[in-house]
């Protein structure tokens, strides 16, 4: 699926998501409805997933539909503002999405997702303490954490040398470009909240800064960057990398590894010393899926402790789910770029849901491609 996506279509449907949001307040979190009840494992027809890509192991899927006797159709989008884009006017037929941490918020607050049926998910006993009651939602209630990770750098060491700066600034200082031969070969992400946000913490800003002064500093930032810039891409940025398209790409610590392995060069990836992103994505069922009780039974089949660690060990993302880590490749539970040091993890920051200021960012970035 093509990166360089419809943004005007974005920019009005979060134009109206924060006038709505306006008005809604936190009454619509609780119009939760009349929901189809489901017991543990029942199915009610064929699933619907939409998911961002290279984040699901085939053969997961494959054993759901074995044990389940139904089928899986799997779409993929770039970013959680495409995703809300396309299933914000309803009647998509998609069941289950991948939502990460601010748009879990936004989306409770659209009344978008339902309630999660506990009965019907009784694996959600396995998920670790410190993701049991995320702020973005309280107790779990909507969603079931589903992957972890960080949003950094990436680079082809055997281009660069080994002796780069682990900084924001391989991607957006025009000298450190020239340095390192990186102009028009790097990548940023088609992510508005991920890339309008590299560029403030570069400028030692919060990511979740509603000054409009310092998000304006970071569009000048990027925009000053474009020129340098291959590709806004969300779906290959690491494999862009491997082909040698680009040495220095943003993207995320999971794609990165998997993809490094297929590589002939030398590679790393990093948060940069200014701070980063840790980020936490859920699943979630719409409030319209068309087969909901199979939405939960495959929520509850991927919290499965071995299926957990299954995902992990595919994926390369830390698992939030506590039973599974027994289960993990020590090898990938070693590794600080999947589970990040207490020291770089005091360098990152959630993305949050800031409101009608949502629409800044999108702007930002539009702006600043041209």
């Amino acid at each position: 699926m093509s990166a360089m996506r419809k943004w005007i279509r974005i920019v009005a449907l979060l134009g109206i998501l924060s006038v709505v949001a306006a008005s809604c307040g936190s009454d619509s979190e609780e119009a939760a409805g009349d929901f189809k009840q489901c017991d543990a494992g029942e199915t009610d027809g064929d699933l619907a997933f939409f998911n961002w890509s290279e984040y699901m192991d085939p053969d997961l899927i494959a054993a759901f539909q074995d044990e389940f006797g139904v089928s899986v159709t799997e779409d993929f989008y770039p970013s959680n503002e495409e995703m809300f884009a396309k299933i914000s006017p309803g009647g998509t037929g998609y069941d289950v999405i991948v939502p990460s941490d601010y748009m879990i918020s936004i989306l409770r607050s659209e009344a978008l997702i339902q309630p999660i049926q506990k009965d019907a998910v009784p694996n959600h006993v396995n998920i670790a303490d410190k993701f049991a009651d995320p702020p973005f939602d309280p107790g779990n209630t909507y969603t079931q954490p589903y992957q972890w990770g960080t949003t950094g750098v990436g680079v082809d060491l055997g281009v660069t040398g080994h002796d780069i700066p682990l900084t924001w600034g391989l991607l957006f200082d025009a000298d450190l470009a020239e340095q390192y031969g990186l102009s028009g070969k790097i990548s940023l992400l088609d992510d508005p909240r991920e890339t309008m946000g590299a560029a403030l913490k570069y400028l030692g800003y919060s990511l979740n800064s509603t000054s409009a002064d310092e998000l304006a500093e970071a569009e000048a930032v990027i925009a000053d960057a474009v020129s340098r810039v291959a590709a806004f891409d969300s779906d290959q940025y690491s494999e862009l990398v491997v082909a040698g398209e680009t040495i220095a790409g943003h993207g995320y610590s999971g794609n990165f590894l998997w993809d490094f392995e297929e590589g002939e060069s030398e590679y790393t990836y990093f948060v940069p010393d200014e701070g980063g992103t840790v980020w936490v994505d859920g699943m979630a069922v719409l409030v319209d899926a068309p087969h909901p009780c199979t939405a939960f039974a495959f929520i509850n089949f991927l919290l499965d402790a071995h299926n957990g660690a299954q995902l992990t060990n595919f994926n390369w993302y830390a698992s939030p789910n506590g039973a599974a880590e027994e289960f993990i490749d020590q090898e990938v539970l070693d590794n600080q770029i999947i589970y990040p040091s207490a020291a770089t993890m005091e360098r990152l920051e959630f993305i949050e849901d800031t409101g009608e200021f949502e629409i800044e960012y999108t702007d930002a970035l539009t702006r600043a491609r041209g």
